[in-house]
């Protein structure tokens, strides 16, 4: 997968809201500033090219969906954040969060309970 640009992934966050969508539907969700139409439509023949759109024309136009679930995309992009960032280490990366008092102990509770309610039913999920 490779890595996308963050006016990529703007538009592709919102291209995973809407399913099926147009360049037009896209650009009525964008956030200010709202960019030019033709360069939007330039970021997503971007994301057809880099495989995580398909353009079906239809008419005058192309509507777009996604080919990637955004669940793997933030799957890909965490793994290569803790890889490149703490050694490949998850607990590595937690650490640091705690002792930056990003992570309270009551949230590293949570997590701890979570990982022994869900630990049992994924294989090296």
């Amino acid at each position: 997968m490779q890595k996308l640009t963050v006016q990529e992934e703007q538009a592709m966050v919102i291209i995973w809201q809407l399913g099926q969508c147009t360049v037009k539907e896209i650009l009525a969700r964008y956030p200010e500033p709202v960019p030019p139409y033709t360069t939007l439509a330039s970021v997503v023949k971007n994301l057809e090219n880099k495989g995580y759109v398909k353009g079906i024309h239809e008419g005058k136009t192309y509507i777009y969906a996604p080919l990637i679930a955004q669940a793997d995309y933030k799957r890909q992009r965490v793994s290569g954040f803790v890889k490149d960032y703490f050694s490949n280490s998850f607990k590595e990366m937690v650490t640091f969060f705690a002792r930056d008092q990003k992570l309270s102990s009551e949230d590293l509770q949570d997590i701890i309970k979570l990982i022994e309610t869900d630990g049992g039913t994924r294989e090296n999920g």
